[in-house]
Order: C-alpha cells, then sequence, then structure tokens
C-alpha cells in the first residue's frame, strides 16, 4: 500500500498519531520517556541554531545574592532557605526571548528572568520569564510555537501570518497573548520589571510534608512599561538600552533588588482547586493563596567579562537541590529534558565546568569523564565508576525528596482539569486592566493582527470575542473584519473554526 503524504510522521517515517498532547502516565502525567516523538522533536529543535541560543539569544547578567527574609521551615528542607539573613550567592540573566543576539532590547516580546543560586548543596536553578503565565501548556508544542515566533523559512522575515496562524488554532495562548499586547510586552528596562517561575514546583521539608510552589520576584524599583511608541521610538535611538541600564545601574552602586514572594499550597488542595495547577497558561488567584514575602535578591556586581560570563552561562531547571523538586507540569517535565541537551549542543559536553556554571559553594563530586573541553583533571587517578571499593564518592540516602504517586494508562491526553482558556483572560481585561490598558491593548493588538490574512484575523477575533465581546468587537473593527462572522464563529469549536476558514 502506498504511504499518504498528508500523514505527519516521525524523522524515520512512522506515522504520528497525536501532535498536541504528551504521552504521560495516566491524565495528569508526568510525561514518558518512551514519548520518542517527543524526545526527537525537542532534540532537532535544541539543535535548529548554533551557537547562538535558540531562543532568549540576547541577554544581560549581573552577580549578587539572595537573603532569607522569613522562615519556611515548615514548607522546605532547602539549605539556602534554612536561617533568616543567610546569604546565597547568585548570578541573574535576562533576555528577550524570541530574538537574534543583534535584536532590540525594547521588542515586544516576553523577558526571560533566570537565576542561578550557588547553595551549599549544588546549584539550584530558577528560569522563568516576566510573565506569571506562557502561551502553551504542552512541551509538544512547543518547536512549532517557537518556530512562528522566528523568521518565514523563505523570505527570512517576521511573517505575521504564522504568527497570528498558530495562536488563533491554539486559543489556551490568549491569556499570555494579551499579557504580551499589553504595555507589559515592553518592560522599559530589565530592573523594572517583575520575574516569575511561571512553572508549579514541589517543595517538601524534614518531616516529608510537600506543597506546590510558585515564585514571585517583584522588582523594588517599581514596575516601569513603554507604550508601543516609546518601545518604537527607544528601537531606533539605542537598541541596547536595558543591557546598558542594567550595566550603569550597578556601576553607579544603584543595585537593583527584588522581593521574593511564594504563593504555598499544600498538595492535598490540588485535586479539587478550580485550576489546574500544572496549566502553566493559569495563574493561582492572589485571593486564594496570597503569596508571602521569604526573601530578597539583590544584584551587586557586573561580570568582568560578558562571554565568559553571560553568554556562556547556563541555566538548567533540572538544576534542584534537596527539598525543591519539579510537580508533574507536563512544560516543566519536558523543559527538564531539553534544557540540558541544548546545553550540550551549545557549550559542549563539560559546559558545568566553566567557572560561571560551577558550583562554588559545593563540592562536585561524578563519575562523568572525558568529552570536549575537559579543562581539569578530569577525576585524576580516581576510579570513574559505581559502585566501587577505591574510596570513590557515593549516593547520601538523605538527599532525596519524598516521591510523587502516579496512577493511569499511557497515553496522549490533554489536560484533565475542565479548561476554560477564557475565564482568566476575560477577568484581566475587564476588572484588572484600566480604560487606558484596554486602549493600549487594543491598539498593539490591532497594529499587528492587521497585517495578517482576512481568514487568520477572523479566527482570532473570534478568539478575543470569547474572552470578552467588547475586546473581539473592538479587535474585529481594528482590523477590519466582519464582526457578525466573528460572532457566527465564536460559536465554533476550535476544529470547525478552522475549517471554515480556510481558503
Amino acid at each position: 500500500m502506498s504511504k499518504r503524504d498528508d500523514v505527519l510522521t516521525t524523522g524515520f517515517g512512522k506515522p504520528v498519531d497525536d501532535d498536541q498532547n504528551s504521552m504521560t502516565a495516566g491524565p495528569k502525567g508526568p510525561v514518558l520517556m518512551q514519548d520518542v516523538h517527543l524526545l526527537e522533536k525537542l532534540g532537532h529543535f535544541d539543535r535548529e541554531r548554533t551557537p547562538e541560543r535558540v531562543v532568549h539569544a540576547k541577554g544581560a547578567g549581573a552577580h549578587g545574592y539572595f537573603e532569607v527574609t522569613a522562615d519556611v521551615t515548615k514548607y522546605t528542607k532547602a539549605d539556602f532557605l534554612s536561617t533568616v539573613g543567610k546569604k546565597t550567592e547568585v548570578f541573574a540573566r535576562f533576555s528577550t526571548v524570541g530574538g537574534e543576539k543583534g535584536s532590540a532590547d525594547a521588542e515586544r516580546d516576553p523577558r526571560g528572568f533566570a537565576i542561578k543560586f550557588y547553595t551549599q548543596e549544588g546549584n539550584y536553578d530558577m528560569t522563568g520569564n516576566n510573565t506569571p503565565v506562557f502561551f502553551i501548556r504542552d512541551p509538544l508544542k512547543f518547536p512549532d510555537f517557537i518556530h512562528t515566533q522566528k523568521r518565514n523559512p523563505r523570505t527570512n522575515l517576521k511573517d505575521p501570518d504564522m504568527f497570528w496562524d498558530f495562536l488563533s488554532l491554539t486559543p489556551e495562548s490568549v491569556h499570555q497573548v494579551m499579557v504580551l499586547f499589553s504595555d507589559r510586552g515592553t518592560p522599559a528596562d530589565f530592573r523594572h520589571m517583575n520575574g516569575y517561575s511561571s512553572h508549579t514546583y514541589v517543595w517538601s521539608n524534614a518531616a516529608g510534608e510537600q506543597f506546590y510552589v510558585q515564585y514571585h520576584f517583584k522588582t523594588e524599583q517599581g514596575i516601569k512599561n513603554f507604550t508601543a511608541a516609546e518601545a518604537d521610538a527607544m528601537k531606533a535611538a539605542d537598541a541596547d538600552h536595558a543591557t546598558r541600564d542594567l550595566f550603569e545601574a550597578i556601576e553607579r552602586g544603584e543595585y537593583p533588588e527584588w522581593r521574593l514572594e511564594m504563593q504555598i499550597m499544600p498538595v492535598a488542595e490540588a485535586d479539587n482547586y478550580r485550576f489546574d495547577v500544572f496549566d502553566i497558561t493559569k495563574v493561582w488567584p492572589h485571593a486564594d493563596y496570597p503569596p508571602m514575602t521569604i526573601g530578597r535578591m539583590v544584584l551587586d556586581r557586573n561580570p568582568d567579562n560578558y562571554f565568559a560570563e553571560v553568554e556562556q552561562s547556563a541555566f538548567n531547571p533540572s538544576n534542584f537541590v534537596p527539598g525543591i523538586g519539579p510537580s508533574a507540569d507536563k512544560m516543566l517535565q519536558a523543559r527538564l529534558f531539553s534544557y540540558h541537551d541544548t546545553l550540550l549542543h551549545r557549550l559542549g559536553s563539560n559546559y558545568h565546568l566553566l567557572p560561571v556554571n560551577a558550583p562554588k559553594n559545593a563540592p562536585m563530586s561524578s563519575y562523568q569523564r572525558d568529552g570536549h573541553m575537559r579543562f581539569d583533571d578530569n577525576g585524576g587517578a580516581g576510579p570513574n565508576y559505581w559502585p566501587n571499593s577505591l574510596d570513590g564518592a557515593g549516593p547520601d540516602p538523605s538527599a532525596g525528596d519524598p516521591g510523587m504517586p502516579v496512577t493511569g494508562e499511557t497515553g496522549r491526553t490533554p489536560y484533565p482539569h475542565p479548561n476554560d482558556d477564557f475565564v482568566q483572560p476575560g477577568a484581566l481585561y475587564r476588572d484588572v486592566m484600566s480604560d487606558k490598558d484596554r486602549d493600549h491593548l487594543v491598539g498593539n493588538i490591532t497594529g499587528h493582527l492587521k497585517n495578517a490574512q482576512e481568514r487568520i484575523r477572523l479566527r482570532q477575533c473570534a478568539v478575543f470575542y470569547k474572552v470578552d465581546p467588547d475586546l473581539g468587537m473592538r479587535i474585529a473593527q481594528g482590523v477590519g473584519v466582519d464582526v457578525a462572522t466573528v460572532e457566527r464563529l465564536v460559536a465554533m469549536s476550535s476544529d470547525e473554526r478552522a475549517a471554515a476558514t480556510v481558503k
């Protein structure tokens, strides 16, 4: 039988049954290593560009410290959080996400917010953004999503059709889209923006009790954003303004500071919570779980060499310490593989030995040997295997954290929680934004969306209409599509809308 050329396959020709849902152990996860389609997709994506970062290519960084300001030992046994007043060295990197290294700092784009804690139990990395949510909730969609934010493979130009085609077919993205196209999408600089873990993590205390947590780094400098006009003017005046601002502020002794607020939820409460705690397109409303301030981060030293300390810095969300671990968030689960994989590609098999990445305050004893750029003694004459009877380092059972229960059949399933992707963005539009904010949001969206094809404009306007009819109608009018047609599309399913707008 001849093979159909309209069937999606792996790189080796195996037909793909589902390209929207990663394979998990039951509907709640975690993601399985046997999902070879996901691993192939992420592995290829990580190697598409070299040596520049695939995402977060342009950034700035600085050294500093984190100080504990509240007792959290009833929530976590992490040593660097064990004592009020304890300080831990950190290195932080801020970045734009979609642009190349030569792109402007004022582009409309999420901002990366990554921190490396040099703890006495090894390095702990938090890789977040300046927004608390993200565009997608399943990692199988990530390479495709980033492709749409990059350049058209034929023209090598940014393409509004690619950008909005994907988003209009992925309604879960609308929460982050609204944040991105508000003035929060163009922070004035890196010092005047917040940082969020976005993902849910697990904290474990000494008694083995577990809590789901989310991190919120709130700027003490105050929030400052550009309007679209101000951002455009800054792009023309100084493409490196945020990089310059961070460096010069620290040189002047104006050390930027962020307070760390945590949302903490007992694990037992997650199953009956009104939102899926593993869905990165959702937030936990503060009224449900009020953030508590537990510490502060201060950046007080600039790098001596940009390449050595900023460009070669490698942040990996799989770098945990005892008392902190991953949740079953599908996006996070895939990032535990993908970040390390892409760092091996970009910096080499021994990237962890580079001074900015090596653990400063904890010994490193592993049996990993050889590889490109091995510039220490490579383990000397010691053994390169375990178990051994040659006094080599061995495991410490006390370093482990309690396990999480896993049940269910393997398969590709969407998030099991009732997913209403329009409740939170609707509340953002109606209850959080001011009239001025709403005007800017509509203007920013229409200015970009108007460049897409009509069928894509119609489909995306239907998504915004489901967020709030006022928003949908204003954008439809702004991009010149028929409101009645938009209202007709709103009543359709996502698949029906896609079919109805195909020409």
